[in-house]
């Protein structure tokens, strides 16, 4: 197995670098905005560049590694490991100068995520994870809440892109979570939602319809931090919950019981 430890040191100067690059482009509005899938799902020219910027400096550190992002075509190099990047969480967000969006970079080994990187640049917050080795805000170990209750947290959720025309919107969960617990958060961003429930900021998250670049990296950061991580799929939609344990039981409950 490859230097973890180095390769975290990496992987954050790349995410840093990265953020300070968006944060002069947003101050600047020097960038063009386009849609993908639908109006609501925003792709700006500083995705491409990030990610660009990015899958470089694997390619030069890691070059028979696999790199897997958000904007471009699954480099396979039939290696154990895969690097997975969202290179600008929140980009509907960015795309508004709405300060809450993340650069996610997380490294898998075989099937498992062993390093997790979250920068989010406008809070100059950097957050990483080695397997088994703990989570970090700027070197400072954290951990989840450990709420027990809904009724005592304060939860945070997303909605689809699709969620005009598809059945599994998160409305009808949304109804009946709203109130069981004492308050809500929107945030526009899956990664920033995951390391404020690893730093305890957020007691738990659910969100349908992520795909793998949106959450690897909070993923670790979670489950280093004490919580658990629960993903299925129901009716076709993936679906993630993170919390405590009780918290992710509760949720899944309420949630199963809408759609099951």
């Amino acid at each position: 197995m490859i230097n973890l430890t180095d390769a975290v040191v990496s992987a954050k100067r790349w995410a840093i670098n990265v953020g300070d690059m968006q944060k002069q482009k947003l101050k600047k509005k020097n960038f063009k905005v386009n849609t993908k899938s639908t109006l609501s799902d925003l792709v700006t020219e500083v995705d491409l560049i990030s990610e660009d910027m990015i899958r470089a400096k694997i390619s030069q550190k890691y070059p028979d590694h696999n790199i897997m992002g958000e904007e471009n075509e699954f480099e396979d190099k039939q290696s154990d490991y895969t690097w997975i990047i969202d290179p600008l969480d929140g980009s509907n967000n960015y795309a508004s100068a709405y300060p809450i969006y993340c650069i996610s970079i997380a490294l898998k080994y075989k099937n498992e995520i062993v390093l997790g990187v979250i920068y989010v640049p406008e809070f100059d917050e950097i957050y990483s994870a080695i397997k088994d080795k703990g989570a970090y805000k700027s070197g400072t170990p954290i951990t989840i809440s450990y709420k027990t209750a809904l009724r005592h947290s304060l939860v945070a959720t997303g909605f689809p892109y699709d969620k005009k025309e598809s059945k599994i919107d998160n409305l009808a969960p949304f109804n009946k979570i709203l109130k069981e617990i004492r308050g809500v958060r929107r945030s526009g961003s899956a990664a920033f939602d995951l390391v404020s429930v690893a730093g305890a900021k957020i007691d738990a998250v659910w969100e349908f319809k992520l795909k793998e670049w949106d959450y690897a990296a909070g993923k670790l950061l979670v489950e280093e931090a004490g919580g658990e991580f629960y993903e299925t799929e129901i009716k076709g939609a993936s679906l993630i919950i993170a919390g405590s344990k009780e918290l992710v039981a509760e949720l899944r409950k309420i949630i199963e019981e809408v759609y099951l």
